[in-house]
């Protein structure tokens, strides 16, 4: 049941993606200005998530395996400053995550994003190699090749568009600040997977559903206290009103953005627990050369050859990403197996 679940959230990766990004980018071309807003719209979508928490709280342990009770004394004598600090740590990290890159998707095109966002598998890989100690195959090294150049191939077609009332200063600063979210992102991921090792060590997927629960609730904390001081909360109501898709249209951009950055976040942290912080960063950039084609049909943007040779890349590195998860799980059966056959003998 390990790789229908993975299928499962690499599909809530690559759609909570595609489509987070695509509202977000909405929000600010139909008229929405508030950078604390779409900063809000990231982090305060978890309470979705809230019933199922509690309706299989009890299902999401395993109470009767020795290796969970084991893991549970382990937890139990985890502090509870530490497992506060751990929360804290991962909330302040997506709070700004989101500041970032709400700066980015109102000042830069969605296309330019997506490829800042590629750099988001070299941050990974850096810090997965001093915090995981993770080992690089040529498997794993051509899919970051494949996928890092996919996503450059889109500057190619994009680099010389902007939105419209972007002055050059705000355009390197929306730069600037994609990149410092990409860092952030990485940093992110390659933390979750040392925290699952390390101190969050009960391993069932209760412990993904509440880092996502308590992480999101800090960052929204973060991100409200910053809403509030900066007084954008006095202007919703003008905001709403000269939406140019109407009233309703604003409230449920906002609605749904929070909603699609939700089940990114929950397909992400689950890959993590699952695998690893580096194979969850390669399904998220497979999903940034897809991005460029939804605004095709969303923005009207053109559609051109690069973009289709992008996408055909990124695939590709995917595949020898996943080529490389299903020889190891191989070897690891074949292990288990030999262990087993020689402790019956």
């Amino acid at each position: 049941m390990r790789w229908p679940r993975i299928a499962l959230y690499t599909i809530f990766v690559l759609c909570g993606q595609t489509v987070a990004t695509l509202l977000t980018r909405l929000y600010f071309e139909k008229g929405g200005t508030s950078k604390w807003v779409g900063t809000l719209a990231q982090v305060i979508g978890f309470p979705i998530i809230l019933p199922y928490y509690i309706s299989q709280r009890k299902s999401l342990t395993t109470p009767n395996s020795s290796a969970a009770a084991a893991a549970d004394v382990k937890t139990k004598s985890t502090s509870l400053l530490l497992l506060v600090c751990v929360y804290v740590y991962f909330g302040l990290l997506a709070a700004g995550n989101a500041y970032l890159y709400t700066v980015g998707f109102e000042y830069l095109p969605v296309s330019t994003v997506a490829l800042i966002s590629a750099s988001q598998l070299a941050f990974n890989a850096f810090f997965s190699y001093f915090l995981n100690s993770q080992k690089f195959t040529p498997f794993i090294i051509n899919s970051l090749v494949l996928l890092t150049i996919s996503s450059v191939l889109l500057v190619a077609n994009n680099g010389s568009e902007r939105p419209p009332g972007v002055s050059n200063g705000k355009y390197v600063l929306g730069f600037i600040c994609t990149i410092f979210a990409t860092a952030a992102y990485g940093l992110s991921l390659a933390s979750q997977q040392l925290a699952f090792r390390k101190v969050l060590k009960k391993q069932s997927f209760k412990i993904v559903v509440e880092l996502i629960i308590y992480q999101s609730l800090v960052a929204s904390i973060v991100t409200s206290i910053g809403f509030f001081s900066s007084g954008d909360w006095k202007h919703l109501k003008r905001e709403r009103d000269i939406y140019l898709l109407g009233k309703v249209s604003y409230v449920m951009t906002l609605v749904w953005t929070a909603v699609a950055w939700q089940v990114f976040v929950f397909g992400g942290v689950a890959l993590v627990f699952e695998l690893s912080a580096l194979f969850s960063n390669v399904i998220g950039a497979l999903g940034l050369p897809i991005t460029p084609i939804a605004a095709m049909l969303v923005f009207h943007d053109k559609m051109s050859g690069i973009k289709g040779i992008s996408m055909v890349l990124a695939i590709w590195g995917f595949v020898s990403y996943a080529y490389q998860h299903y020889l190891d799980d191989r070897q690891l059966n074949a292990e288990t197996k030999k262990a087993s056959e020689a402790s019956e003998a």
